[in-house]
């Protein structure tokens, strides 16, 4: 099995081990920047593909707890003007996210 005339498309590794993903790959996968890519091992072929990690609907299911209480509108309209609410559950999401992903140790 040969490689297909216009199917293969290159890049180069940087010295910190950096590649930029060419243009017409970025958009075959829909990535955008910041989007995140997994490298899967194919045991069958020994070959690496490139997949975008996305994160199904069904997935976010439960993120969102249900109010103790009804809300009215007069009260979601006071925490958006004052951020309270959600400034302070936003930090607390980003520090639950940041000490739930593992540390890299650092190389010698």
């Amino acid at each position: 099995m040969g490689i297909q005339e216009g199917r293969i498309t290159s890049a180069t590794v940087g010295s910190k081990g950096r590649i930029t993903i060419p243009a017409p790959v970025r958009i075959r996968l829909g990535l955008l920047a910041g989007d995140r890519i997994a490298f899967l091992l194919s045991e069958e072929t020994g070959r690496y593909e490139v997949v975008p990690v996305t994160c199904p609907v069904a997935g976010l299911r439960g993120i969102v707890c249900k109010p103790a209480r009804p809300v009215s509108i007069e009260d979601m309209n006071a925490a958006i003007a004052g951020q309270g609410a959600w400034g302070e559950r936003r930090r607390s999401l980003i520090r639950a996210r940041a000490a739930s992903v593992p540390r890299r140790k650092a190389r010698p």
